[in-house]
């Protein structure tokens, strides 16, 4: 596939350096040529300097026969006026939006074809609001990601040694969750991926992958590490975009205190905010937190646009007491460093929001993916189409699917609706709760399950290096169209 990519900072980065490993003919096009010399000293990709938003600068880039555009510029209108360009010049036939302000968002009819001829608008600070808020949600947990409309949940918990299963062999899972089906997708001990089989051994320490239906995820979590207190005080550190985004989505079912150093910015915050405390200071300030009763703070979330205030705020926060530390790191380098040390949690930015764009340029129908293990790892929806004669899972038991090894499907979603995305009809919902269905079935995948055509089958992939075999599995032959 020919993809041009408007913007080469991380959310682009990021972008360009998955799609090159998966033998896409990449075109990065920025006005930064360090920023470009250095992705073509990395990877195997043409660059092109310029404003993304001029036609003569997509042409240089190749527009003329793109099969996509992805505008992940920094500035929402340059990402708009790209579109539209491709759209009116080149007739390219998917253009991909980074929209940042939520003044756009609240009006889809903006991305129309009448419009600026949007195809699919990603809102990179409206996903990691929604991951972080999960992940308040389920303080328990490492990941908390949706698939299906919401309709299944795939989790990462670390096991406790005190935990039910811990020394016990997965085959028992269904003793200790007699009335709640679910199976373990994915295991890693010491960053090794074990593939799961019945009689593997969860150890304590382990980060472990399991897939339920999103109603359960309470009760499977509880037998696997135990539950820690409901968080009710929550401290954030940084007042901008994503600060302030999940302090509005928090403060009403939680006590929300935001800490940011700009004064005019706090005088912003105090006005949009209803109910959470604005305090101008300093993160870092032992002092301050200190007075704050950081102590008291079920968490913390450190989300400058600072990586080393980022993490040196989490450190001192944890050691002043605070319970659970989450910690926003743009540079990916530092994230396996940090995690690892006293920071419970570190979020790559970038590979948050990969997925959302992933799921756009996967060959076959692919419904979502979700970038796991800062990218090592991943995890797919993909759609069942075709027929037995067509298709190599449709009309089969998930024991004849010849999936490569480290390849799990966790489970399959029945009878799904396809619904209004933000840009228009029969778009899956990224974000939020499916329309309501009792046709609807969430299947914990078992060897003897049969897998339907148009099946949402939720697959877990250890390597993202099988990812072109498995999607080559659901690609329906050619005599099929």
């Amino acid at each position: 596939m020919k993809i041009i990519i408007l913007g080469a900072g991380q959310v682009g980065s990021s972008v360009a350096e998955s799609l090159v490993s998966e033998a896409n003919d990449i075109t990065m096009v920025d006005t930064d040529p360090k920023r470009l010399a250095l992705l073509q000293d990395r990877f195997d990709l043409r660059t092109v300097m310029g404003n993304a938003a001029h036609p003569s600068v997509l042409v240089n880039a190749g527009a003329h026969d793109a099969d996509m555009i992805l505008a992940v510029t920094e500035s929402d209108e340059t990402n708009l006026v790209a579109c539209k360009l491709a759209a009116t010049l080149f007739n390219t036939p998917t253009k991909i939006a980074r929209i940042r302000s939520t003044e756009y968002l609240k009006h889809p009819e903006i991305f129309s074809d009448e419009n600026f001829c949007v195809d699919f608008a990603i809102s990179p600070e409206q996903i990691l609001t929604e991951y972080i808020e999960k992940l308040i949600e389920f303080p328990e947990a490492l990941q908390v990601l949706d698939f299906a409309s919401g309709k299944v949940s795939l989790v990462a918990v670390r096991a406790l040694k005190d935990g039910a299963l811990v020394g016990q062999q997965l085959q028992k899972l269904r003793k200790h969750v007699p009335n709640v089906d679910t199976r373990v997708a994915a295991i890693f001990r010491k960053d090794r991926p074990i593939i799961p089989e019945g009689d593997t051994i969860i150890e304590a320490e382990d980060e472990v992958f399991f897939i339920a239906a999103t109603e359960d995820i309470r009760t499977v979590m509880r037998e696997l590490r135990g539950m820690d207190k409901p968080v009710k005080h929550v401290m954030i550190a940084g007042g901008g975009k994503i600060g302030k985004r999940l302090a509005q989505t928090l403060e009403k079912d939680y006590q929300v205190r935001i800490i940011e150093h700009n004064y005019q910015t706090c005088e912003r915050l105090a006005a949009e905010l209803n109910d959470a405390l604005v305090l101008n200071g300093d993160a870092t300030d032992e002092t301050l937190l200190e007075s704050e009763n950081i102590a008291d703070m079920d968490m913390f979330c450190a989300l400058t646009n600072d990586d080393e205030n980022n993490v040196m705020s989490a450190l001192l926060a944890k050691r002043m007491g605070a319970h659970k530390v989450i910690s926003l790191i743009n540079r990916r380098a530092y994230v396996d460093l940090v995690q690892s040390g006293v920071i419970d949690i570190a979020i790559s930015p970038a590979q948050v929001t990969i997925g959302s764009l992933l799921a756009y340029v996967r060959h076959g129908d692919v419904a979502a993916v979700h970038s796991l293990r800062r990218g090592a790892a991943e995890a797919l929806e993909l759609i069942a189409h075709g027929d037995t004669r067509s298709s190599n899972v449709v009309g089969r038991k998930i024991e004849e699917i010849n999936l490569p090894k480290g390849a799990t499907i966790g489970a399959i979603v029945r009878g799904l609706p396809k619904s209004k995305g933000i840009m228009g009809e029969d778009l899956i919902i990224e974000h939020g709760k499916s329309p309501s269905n009792d046709r609807t079935r969430v299947i914990i995948a078992h060897h003897d399950i049969v897998i339907e055509q148009e099946d949402h089958v939720i697959l877990f992939v250890i390597n993202r290096k099988m990812i072109r075999e498995v999607e080559k599995l659901f690609q329906v032959n050619v005599g099929f169209l």
